[in-house]
């Protein structure tokens, strides 16, 4: 099948990666020259495991190739594949779809013949309609619209596209139902994984999804504050509950808070769509309020711990930047919460992350030092912050730590380390939802 996919951020890129190595001819159409540019040239702007090594592959045997042109990509093209931003719009308010209006304008202009095009943008109830209607408005041809909503995780995108949990696909249009499938056929050959349905369940689906999981993380890190107050453990706890079948045990994990472009962004728009139709969804917005409430969670207890609002002449580490292991993907990343409070309580902050270092620079500038590794940041500090849990971070050497560190203090954002271990070698340990020992603050060496 011929198909375009317009738009090269992380879900178009992707989404074409994955459709080129089946066999499709796949063309990616940005806007962004430069971008463009070093796609061609066999670099990839984003860090996402194997995305890569796909993109190289199959630009290399011809099947997936980059372009500014969009005429010439949608012509021709039996599906077209709308990937472009839809961000949060002013004031918080819902999606910003300025980018899927001009991509329908323009793909209506370009039309040769019958084609599906299919959003898989996140977007809101209604943008459907809305398309078919600027699509009627400056076409000749026929076409159908579908709704193909992304679940992908950052940091396994690869895996979750090329070996799908659910493929939606809400169309009206039986021609297109049946080329969406004929797309995805290759996809689920061993079991049919494949769910029509209406338009607008479609995209309702995708914000569905990550309210529910958006909200188990909310109220875990409600729950584990109730925990530290009540002397229990919310590890414990956690298994107790994640073991009931009705609940399961994933998204269950407390911790600084979620972020990244999408939880955040679409349970807002989310909420935004029901407020428009004069529905109050009281959860999701309450959990959005306890995730900005558990971002500044760590700030708070750091300077609990040293007796007072001010951090001056304190000096703490934070390993671990990105929102997720897996990805340099700093947006709405607790990392950033953290690192302004400790900063704008007067501490000198050294951050470090695998992946994530220049994109998180991006974001708060040289407010932090950077470190050139995980040990390094740690060196002379009084305190040390783990926000994201990659999997260098989950065995240290304590021991080297310990001799590092000006202080003793661990935040345990995550719950990966043993307290009891910890505390063994002198450390003061916090995590989140367990019991924490009492303050002692430490002067300034």
């Amino acid at each position: 099948m011929k198909i375009a996919v317009i738009g090269t951020g992380y879900v178009g890129l992707v989404a074409g990666a994955g459709f080129s190595e089946f066999g499709n001819d796949v063309t990616c159409v940005d806007v962004d020259a430069a971008r463009v540019a070093t796609l061609e040239a066999g670099k990839i702007p984003i860090y996402e495991p194997g995305l890569e090594d796909l993109v190289q592959r199959n630009a290399a045997e011809g099947r997936l190739r980059f372009t500014t042109e969009l005429t010439a990509s949608v012509a021709g093209a039996d599906i077209v594949i709308i990937a472009v931003g839809t961000p949060q719009g002013s004031y918080g308010l819902g999606a910003n779809l300025e980018q899927v209006w001009s991509a329908g304008r323009d793909i209506a202009r370009a039309l040769t013949g019958f084609a599906v095009i299919a959003t898989k943008s996140t977007v809101p109830v209604g943008t459907a309609d809305r398309l078919k209607e600027i699509l009627t408005a400056d076409s000749a041809h026929p076409f159908a619209v579908a709704s193909n909503p992304e679940f992908l995780k950052e940091g396994d995108a690869v895996n979750d596209f090329m070996k799908p949990s659910r493929i939606i696909i809400g169309c009206d249009d039986e021609r297109g139902i049946a080329a969406m499938r004929n797309l995805y056929a290759p996809f689920v050959r061993t079991a049919d994984r494949v769910l029509v349905m209406d338009v607008r369940s479609a995209e309702l689906s995708k914000y569905a999804a990550n309210a529910m999981l958006a909200t188990r993380i909310s109220f875990m890190n409600e729950l584990a504050r109730l925990a530290e107050v009540v002397g229990a453990d919310i590890e414990s706890v956690r298994s107790g509950i994640g073991s009931d079948p009705r609940i399961g045990s994933k998204f269950l994990f407390p911790g600084p808070g979620f972020g990244g472009s999408c939880f955040p962004k679409d349970i807002r728009a989310l909420a935004h769509t029901a407020h428009g139709h004069g529905i109050e969804l009281s959860v999701v917005e309450a959990a959005d309020r306890a995730n900005e409430r558990q971002k500044r969670l760590i700030g708070s207890r750091v300077r609990q711990h040293f007796g007072g609002a001010s951090l001056s002449g304190r000096r703490v580490a934070l390993w671990g930047l990105a929102f997720k292991p897996g990805t340099d993907d700093v947006r709405e990343s607790p990392a950033l919460a953290i690192a302004d409070d400790l900063v704008t309580a007067g501490a000198e902050v050294a951050a470090y992350d695998p992946a994530a270092a220049e994109t998180f620079r991006a974001q708060l500038g040289h407010r932090v030092s950077i470190a050139s590794d995980m040990y390094a940041a740690v060196d002379g500090t009084d305190a040390l912050v783990l926000v994201t849990e990659w999997k260098q971070f989950r065995r240290p050497d304590f021991a080297r730590i310990k001799t590092a560190m000006r202080g003793n203090a661990l935040f345990d954002g995550r719950n990966i380390w043993n307290p009891g271990e910890l505390t063994a070698q002198g450390f003061q340990y916090y995590g989140i939802g367990r019991p924490c020992p009492p303050a002692s603050p430490q002067k300034v060496k």
